[in-house]
């Protein structure tokens, strides 16, 4: 049984999450992010989840307050798990958090924890625990042809055979990981309803991207 088995359904998930704010960066169900930590609240955060269940929860702050000390998260992030661990001789850790579900906050705690956590509700998002769900509705031509397009245009290379092996959910969610957009456009990836809506979405984010590249083209995506 894989990790991920474990988390059935919402109530098999902790109401109580320690929450990593960091603009920018995306975690999506069943994609991977690494994750380079060195603040000292944050390698407390690690250990801790280390020391339980292994699960953080990644959110973007709210990008017109993100400069404050204490900025208000985005309503919206998502939880991982901790599935890669190792130390580095300057003290940081190296750290691979696999996407299990989405979350909403529903209050932020007052905690002695130098990190913060929230209550957490992962109700809403129910469907996040079902592998590959909508995976059949995703136009996947359409999103490989926008890829391989971005890639050309940037003059970058992939390993196509992995590309292809990939199943339709890990191949949106992780594509969406990696798309060098903006907070704004990472958070419309993750609040995107199902599968098929967040492939729609990078599809014309990176339309939108390849004609601020080439503005003379026309070419279309889908």
């Amino acid at each position: 049984m894989g990790f991920l088995d474990r988390y059935r359904t919402p109530a098999d998930l902790p109401q109580r999450l320690p929450v990593f704010p960091l603009a920018g960066a995306l975690l999506l169900p069943r994609a991977d992010l690494p994750l380079n930590i060195f603040e000292p609240r944050y390698l407390a955060m690690i250990a801790d989840a280390m020391a339980s269940d292994r699960l953080i929860g990644m959110i973007q702050p709210q990008a017109e307050q993100a400069d404050k000390d204490v900025p208000p998260l985005m309503k919206i992030g998502c939880a991982g798990r901790i599935t890669s661990y190792a130390e580095t001789p300057d003290d940081r850790l190296l750290v691979t958090l696999t996407g299990v579900s989405r979350f909403e906050i529903v209050e932020e705690l007052a905690t002695t924890t130098p990190y913060r956590q929230v209550v957490a509700n992962f109700h809403p998002f129910a469907i996040d625990l079902v592998s590959d769900l909508g995976a059949n509705e995703v136009n996947r031509p359409a999103l490989l042809k926008a890829f391989r397009d971005y890639l050309n245009a940037n003059n970058m290379n992939a390993d196509w055979e992995q590309v292809d092996a990939a199943s339709t959910e890990v191949l949106v969610n992780t594509l969406s990981l990696l798309a060098p957009y903006p907070p704004g456009d990472k958070q419309a990836l993750l609040e995107a309803p199902d599968l098929k809506t967040r492939a729609d979405v990078l599809v014309a984010l990176t339309e939108v991207a390849l004609r601020r590249i080439s503005p003379a083209s026309q070419t279309r995506l889908q």
